[in-house]
């Protein structure tokens, strides 16, 4: 396992202006405020652990003022009742102009969370194909459907709801943003963003890009950035939102949920995952293995729906086992604008300390180390490195059986069909579960039978616009992303009939 730290991309000059800012402020009304107080939080390069920006920490009444400026341009502006098709062109603006500072927004992505810059580029496109999907879904819709029923006329009618509220993680600030936000504007909503404290400056070089090509009117798209027990909890507090989406742990969205439910606003929460890998025993091994350390070392680990448990047929356990320990000792660890580097380091030393703290509590309890992973470091860089970890053992063991959100998978057998489904399922979460067999028929039959929102077939971390995408237990509820349905989320319907 190597590392390294030869940074071969030099930022943009408007991305080094933009970071130059003595202070960034929050977005609200289609203006650049400060927290009332003078509230301020340091946002830190998690490669280097070093501050790269110093963003207003906005309180209650600061983030009630948005929602209000929310409100406002939603019953004023002319947003909600403007034609679908003027709509959706302001949200195919909105893409161009991403697409047209793609580079920019990568590289801010990429210093803010972590992330490996192609990783942060491929989630920029996403964040643009987001807007375009919606855009274009906007206008397909029936905004007004007769229902034949007899003796009565009868029709429902969609409207959209109101003021929206989102509550956003930092393992993919930019791509998430898009999948909130692009939605709930396509159908006529106003919103208000709550970015995550360690990763606020995509979100605000959106908003940037916004006002200067005045492409939204003021009040439409807010930005309330701050800590997470200040203006979080304000966004998820507030009774006019009329919709609120959260994006984070089942710990913290189990608080949102029971101030959306204290309130009665709908809320979705999309939330954390414990996936499984159910390997059988006539796949290419080497293939399959491949795919699967891509996976758990895609951005360290730090994505809700990975395969973190695999479970592996007992006929390929030891030769399977062995590829992958040998792939895994040669990820090249290394600052996330370095081209050679193939993993980044995690947020922050917070979670830094949380994947090294299961690693020694998984083997407390009883797992093997098959590999040992641990702290990382990258020569030059005093960031927050960790390498990938292999666990082996009972899926009693608590490595096994809560998020560590991390590079580490833990393994296991299994002899049966039956016996591959049963462990899967046998977990609190319900996110996303992958079959790998090339038996497509048999494929099939097991993706079906997965107690969870997804069930991908020789790939895993599959989420493709069009496909609803939703977990179910603990991790999440209240439906799901980049799909129609999603769309529907956001319009309000109405029934009405007339006697005849």
């Amino acid at each position: 396992m190597s590392t390294t730290a030869d940074v071969s991309q030099d930022l943009l000059p408007e991305v080094s202006e933009f970071l130059s800012a003595s202070l960034q402020k929050a977005f609200v009304n289609g203006a650049w405020v400060e927290a009332s107080g003078g509230q301020t939080f340091d946002v830190v390069d998690p490669g280097r652990g070093a501050k790269i920006a110093t963003v207003a920490a906005l309180q209650k009444a600061d983030v009630d003022a948005a929602v209000d400026a929310a409100a406002n341009a939603f019953e004023g502006s002319g947003w909600a009742k403007m034609p679908v098709a003027e709509r959706s062109a302001a949200l195919h603006r909105i893409a161009d102009a991403v697409e047209a500072r793609k580079v920019a927004f990568s590289q801010i992505e990429a210093l803010d969370c972590g992330k490996i810059y192609e990783q942060a580029e491929a989630d920029v496109q996403n964040f643009i194909d987001t807007f375009r999907y919606f855009a274009n879904l906007a206008q397909q819709v029936n905004y007004r459907s007769v229902i034949g029923v007899q003796g009565h006329e009868a029709w429902v009618a969609r409207h959209p709801w109101g003021p929206c509220g989102f509550i956003i993680p930092w393992n993919f600030p930019f791509l998430l943003a898009g999948w909130g936000l692009a939605p709930a504007l396509a159908a006529g909503n106003t919103c208000v963003l709550k970015p995550a404290e360690d990763t606020p400056l995509s979100a605000l070089y959106l908003c940037k890009i916004v006002q200067e090509l005045d492409l939204l009117p003021a009040g439409v798209l807010n930005v309330t950035t701050g800590l997470g027990e200040e203006a979080g909890a304000a966004v998820s507090s507030n009774p006019k939102f009329r919709r609120m989406s959260f994006t984070g742990s089942p710990e913290v969205g189990r608080l949102v949920a029971e101030s959306c439910g204290r309130n009665l606003i709908p809320v979705k929460c999309e939330l954390g995952g414990k996936g499984a890998a159910v390997v059988f025993e006539d796949v290419d091994i080497e293939s399959t293995a491949e795919k699967l350390v891509g996976a758990i070392t895609f951005h360290t680990g730090q994505v809700c729906c990975d395969a973190t448990r695999w479970l592996i047929h007992k006929d390929i356990y030891d030769k399977f086992v062995g590829e992958c320990v040998e792939r895994m000792k040669a990820v090249n660890i290394g600052y996330q604008m370095d081209s050679a580097a193939q993993m980044g380091p995690v947020v922050n030393p917070t979670q830094r300390d949380r994947v090294l703290g299961y690693l020694e509590k998984g083997v407390a309890a009883g797992a093997e180390l098959v590999l040992e992973g641990g702290a990382a470091e990258v020569a030059g860089c005093g960031g927050y490195y960790v390498k990938p970890a292999l666990m082996a053992g009972s899926l009693d063991n608590v490595a096994a059986r809560e998020e560590i959100f991390g590079p580490v998978a833990y393994l296991a057998p299994f002899a049966t069909e039956e016996e591959g489904i049963r462990l899967a399922n046998d977990t609190d979460y319900g996110l996303g579960n992958s079959v790998w067999s090339s038996d497509l028929v048999r494929c099939a039959r097991v993706a079906e039978a997965f107690e969870s929102g997804n069930g991908w077939i020789n790939a895993h971390n599959v989420v493709v616009h069009g496909v609803p995408y939703a977990g179910i237990g603990k991790s999440g509820m209240g439906g799901g992303v980049v799909s129609p349905e999603t769309l529907n989320d956001y319009l309000r319907p109405i029934s009405c009939v007339r006697p005849l």
